[in-house]
């Protein structure tokens, strides 16, 4: 069921990788410790990866490092085969705050990435509200931020970043400010999204169970500095059905997962929720 991350590298270096990071490292401040230190992770093409880790093990530095929104102190970082340092159009994220702007309504929030990028006005129309139709929100095109739930804005959120049609998808903690039951059909969508996309994402949960629930692969980071302490290959079958938390081997990988965040990470706010 569980692999150290070294053998992993191994046994994946054939496969088309769309992520490569390798010796990433970040210190904040010359007399700061580091936040993270000698961290290896890759995803492939079409593969969802998750990060998790208690609070304070680099999860987000790591998430903003891929992203180009923080600069890595030392390591690479290969985004579809490129040295990549900063932000790009291979790539796009969605955070846990919804970042709209209160000003533009749905549709326009979601063409936003599209503009920066100065696509014109009618395209990146088009194409977000193509997109906010694919997240189930065709009938909001028109509404403002205040005009929509939480889920609704978080559902902008994710159409912005897929507008832009990236090869990878950044994800932090994007469902955890969200209700249980909103949280629950977020994840089901986030799941038919990448299956009729082929999307490549890293995900970074404090959840065990969305964690599982969502992924190819598990990373399960300590803190102090922040590395890859083991991976987990989540073996169950998809579509994951509404019994999967009674099988097998989602009850022996929960099980791995907590004992090795209990004793190694420190268990901080990392839950099973």
């Amino acid at each position: 069921m569980t692999e150290i991350l070294e053998d992993r590298v191994n046994t994946r270096s054939g496969e088309s990788l769309i992520l490569e990071v390798r010796g990433l490292g970040k210190i904040y401040g010359p007399s700061s410790a580091p936040v993270l230190q000698g961290l290896d992770l890759e995803v492939a093409n079409g593969e969802f990866v998750s990060i998790l880790g208690p609070s304070g093990c680099g999860k987000t530095t790591a998430l903003r490092a891929v992203a180009g929104l923080v600069e890595q102190s030392e390591g690479t970082i290969r985004v579809n085969g490129r040295e990549s340092r900063g932000p790009s159009t291979d790539k796009a994220m969605v955070f846990q705050g919804f970042n709209l702007f209160p000003w533009m309504t749905a549709v326009e929030n979601a063409a936003f990435g599209l503009e920066i990028q100065g696509v014109s006005k009618k395209e990146r129309t088009r194409r977000a509200a193509e997109y906010m139709a694919l997240v189930g929100l065709s009938d909001r095109l028109d509404h403002y931020p205040s005009q929509l739930s939480g889920g609704q804005q978080q559902r902008v959120g994710l159409a912005r970043a897929l507008a832009i049609e990236p090869k990878l998808l950044l994800m932090d903690e994007p469902f955890g400010a969200l209700d249980a039951l909103t949280r629950e059909q977020l994840q089901g969508m986030l799941i038919d999204i990448c299956a009729q996309k082929g999307l490549s994402v890293l995900f970074v949960t404090h959840s065990i169970d969305e964690a599982i629930y969502l992924s190819d692969r598990i990373l399960v980071m300590g803190a102090n500095p922040g590395r890859v302490l083991e991976t987990f290959d989540v073996t169950l079958e998809r579509p994951r059905l509404e019994n999967w938390r009674g099988e097998p081997d989602y009850v022996e990988l929960r099980e791995a997962a907590w004992r090795l965040l209990d004793v190694k990470a420190g268990g901080t706010n990392v839950g099973a929720d």
